[in-house]
């Protein structure tokens, strides 16, 4: 089921928990040199990726790339918001780990 965008959903932080599903905001940074979750900016989590912003494409390795850092299948990412844009937001159903960003706050499972 998709959810309608809800601006200001993570209130001023980058990310938001909706029961077991994770919020994310985030500024993509296509045609990186590398894959790597960066630190937040203001609201949002920079999250660079080598693909290129092509029809998509860089989101779609982005959604992938996320699956891995945060234990979960691609499906089980929704991208909110953004699919053609840097500035996205995706929910991540039960995420079974999280990266070492999150560890800034006090962040349960």
């Amino acid at each position: 089921m998709s959810r309608a965008p809800v601006k200001g959903a993570t209130g001023d932080s980058f990310f938001a928990w909706d029961g077991d599903v994770l919020v994310l905001n985030i500024l993509g940074k296509p045609s990186a040199s590398k894959d790597a979750i960066g630190k937040p900016y203001g609201t949002q989590l920079k999250v660079s990726v080598a693909a290129a912003p092509v029809a998509g494409k860089a989101t779609d390795h982005m959604v992938r790339f996320l699956a891995v850092q945060f234990g979960v299948t691609a499906a089980d990412i929704e991208v909110v918001f953004g699919r053609m844009n840097v500035n996205k937001q995706v929910r991540i159903k039960a995420p079974r780990k999280l990266p070492a960003v999150f560890a800034q706050g006090t962040l349960q499972l």
